[in-house]
């Protein structure tokens, strides 16, 4: 019950650093996240759970390597097969050989093979934290996929280097022909078995599905424990479990690629679930990681034989000669001293690393304790923090667009890349209409595709920049909204309809607002009108349906009298507003009057206009989606996501006042 109420404050924990990042957009996430696992250790009655190293790698690093394995670009991969070997071999090994001897100068107590050791255990950059890094500072393409490829290949570089260095301390004993051999047989071993094993998962969904087995849950839950299986069977075989999930998910997404359309509704369940699933997993790695690190410092931090200041010193030098080494290493082949700083700072330094120094045991093979353990945790959680911070703070600043004198070009260059991504959304959407478009429901998809391809062509041509144009647009519909809300009130005083019919517009108004402004209230709002309608009594029920008629009639004409108000009232603030967003309204509740004629003329108009919502529904969800994508690619930053955002939270309030109008006139 505690481990349970732990996972769940974090989880908790993990929605509310979204929350602050809102509210302080310079923090990245990560950091956020760690600061409020510090701050829970200090909550009394929770339970603190010590970090177990290889559950750690199981039930985190597993899954999300083999995600980066599943969507890192193969194509990219490959052609910097040399750089990215490079960093993840090369590079490792001389932070290993060069910083070692430097600890060990420095800091005498730590004997040469645990100075080795923690060398090893800081070399590997954490694959979630750059990821987060790198989505806020917009990286070069190249830097980026450089990066991507050395965080998949250098955590097993460095726990190999690391677990030869601890053997070592703890034997007394190394042989560097050994320890090359067995390097290269744990490394090919990991990625040779991991192809195999992703190949067979791959090999048994695709027999379940010529067997007939469609069933998106099943594969999907493959999918999942995919990872898990092949993380442990890696480990049990003595190879590398983190080079094997890898070369899993890239056989992933060769067997995703090659069935193509064919299989879109499975990639959109997996996309959707991985998505939920990745998102609690990056920030449950922060959060363990901010838990940890009271515990870390205190016991250094209170031990009187340690001097702070100088603790604090190693920490600084430490940080300063991996940064440097980076740099010099990129520098040595680049030339460039930019591309090499960027790279050297974005070396982010995570919970891979923490989780490495605490399997560091607690004695020696003769019984005595492992030399500073204490000292080589508060080290490694110092580095992690400090690079954390320096990659927040710089790579912003350096990779920072021009200014205003040369934004012209630069002004030019943002508005082709919010085209491209609105076009790309646009054809998310666009994507799910087809996907689910049957024979039933195959006219209200067909005229969704119409709409959908005339923006998609707009967009193409570049009349418009669509999120532009719907932010601009929310204070007009607010002001029609208005007089849609003082018109009801005015016809209740008059009598003309009943204080219920009143009261249901009122509410269908406010939902429409709340879309338009704030949709985590809507989603409330419609649960607990939900739940209303769930426990109203059956007698009530039952009244209400005899009094159908009438009230459908009130309604109708209440909503013809309304629609005419808004659009006088547009009007006649036209000279206020951009003519186009007028006119764009406009069109909008003429859209509104139609649909109210053709609402009863018959049966299958009814039907058309209900597998029409569900298809709008499914597409504006699709849109969200390929949004999050995007900002999670790093293709987008977090300030047009959120203005791609407004655009699809006004489609979906005129979706949802369009839901609104059918329900009353259908009833």
């Amino acid at each position: 019950m505690e481990i349970l109420l732990l996972v769940l404050v974090l989880l908790v924990l993990i929605g509310a650093s979204n929350v602050v990042q809102r509210l302080v957009p310079f923090l990245p996430v990560p950091i956020i996240q760690i600061a409020l696992g510090i701050g829970a250790a200090y909550l009394p009655s929770l339970h603190h759970a010590p970090l177990n190293p290889e559950l750690f790698f199981v039930l985190f690093i597993a899954p999300l390597l083999f995600n980066d394995g599943q969507i890192t670009p193969r194509e990219d991969l490959w052609r910097l097969r040399t750089p990215i070997l490079l960093m993840a071999l090369g590079l490792v090994f001389a932070t290993v050989l060069l910083a070692g001897p430097f600890i060990h100068w420095m800091i005498p107590a730590i004997p040469l093979s645990a100075a080795f050791a923690l060398a090893a255990i800081l070399s590997p950059t954490d694959a979630v934290a750059v990821g987060s890094i790198s989505s806020r500072a917009k990286l070069p393409g190249g830097i980026q996929r450089l990066l991507e490829g050395e965080a998949l290949m250098n955590d097993a570089s460095g726990l190999v280097a690391f677990n030869f260095a601890i053997a070592a301390t703890v034997t007394g004993y190394f042989s560097l022909t050994t320890a090359v051999g067995s390097f290269i047989v744990i490394a090919l071993g990991g990625l040779v078995l991991g192809a195999v094993l992703g190949f067979a998962a791959v090999w048994l969904r695709v027999w379940l599905r010529r067997w007939g087995m469609e069933d998106v849950t099943v594969h999907v839950l493959i999918l999942i424990l995919t990872p898990f299986l092949v993380f442990l069977a890696a480990e049990h075989l003595h190879v590398s479990g983190i080079l094997a999930v890898v070369a899993a998910g890239i056989m992933h997404a060769v067997e995703r690629d090659r069935v193509g359309p064919a299989n879109i509704r499975l990639n959109v369940v997996a996309n959707s679930t991985w998505s939920v699933i990745l998102y609690c997993l990056n920030g449950l790695v922060f959060m363990l990681l901010g838990l940890e690190i009271p515990g870390v410092i205190s016991t250094i931090w209170e031990d009187p034989s340690y001097n702070n200041g100088q603790v604090i010193g190693y920490i600084l030098t430490i940080t300063v000669l991996l940064l440097l080494l980076r740099f010099v290493w990129v520098w040595v082949s680049e030339r460039r001293w930019k591309t090499s700083l960027l790279t050297a700072l974005s070396g982010v330094r995570g919970a891979v690393t923490l989780a490495g120094a605490f399997s560091i045991p607690l004695l020696l093979g003769d019984g005595s304790p492992f030399p500073e353990r204490n000292l080589i945790l508060f080290i490694c959680a110092g580095v992690i923090l400090l690079t954390l911070v320096v990659a927040s703070v710089a790579l912003p600043l350096l990779t920072r667009e021009p200014g205003a004198g040369a934004s012209g070009n630069a002004e030019a260059a943002a508005a082709e890349a919010e085209r491209r991504a609105r076009i790309s959304v646009l054809e998310a959407g666009l994507h799910t209409v087809r996907e689910e478009m049957r024979e039933d429901n195959e006219a209200a998809a067909l005229e969704l595709k119409s709409d959908y391809a005339k923006r998609l062509q707009q967009l193409r041509r570049g009349l418009l920049i669509e999120s532009e144009f719907r932010v601009a647009i929310v204070p007009l519909r607010l002001e029609a909204l208005e007089v849609e809300r003082k018109l009801a009130q005015e016809w209740l005083a008059e009598g003309r309809i009943s204080p219920g019919l009143e009261a249901g517009i009122q509410t269908s108004l406010n939902q429409i607002e709340l879309a338009l402004t704030n949709r985590t209230k809507l989603i409330f709002s419609l649960v607990y009108g939900f739940f209303l309608r769930l426990f109203k009594l059956p007698g009530r029920f039952r009244k209400t349906r005899r009094k159908a008629h009438p009230i459908m009639m009130a309604y109708v004409e209440f909503k013809q009298a309304s629609i005419a108000a808004a659009k006088k009232r547009l009007r006649e603030v036209e000279t206020e507003y951009s003519h186009d967003l007028v006119m764009a309204l406009l069109s909008h509740y003429e859209e509104l009057e139609l649909r109210l004629r053709n609402a009863g003329l018959s049966k299958d108009v009814t039907v058309s206009v209900t597998d029409r919502r569900e298809l709008e529904q499914k597409a504006v969800q699709a849109e969200r989606n390929e949004i999050q994508r995007l900002f999670e690619a790093g293709e987008i930053d977090r300030k047009l996501a959120g203005k791609l955002r407004v655009a699809v939270n006004f489609r979906e309030a005129s979706h949802f006042e369009l839901e609104q109008m059918g329900t009353h006139v259908s009833h």
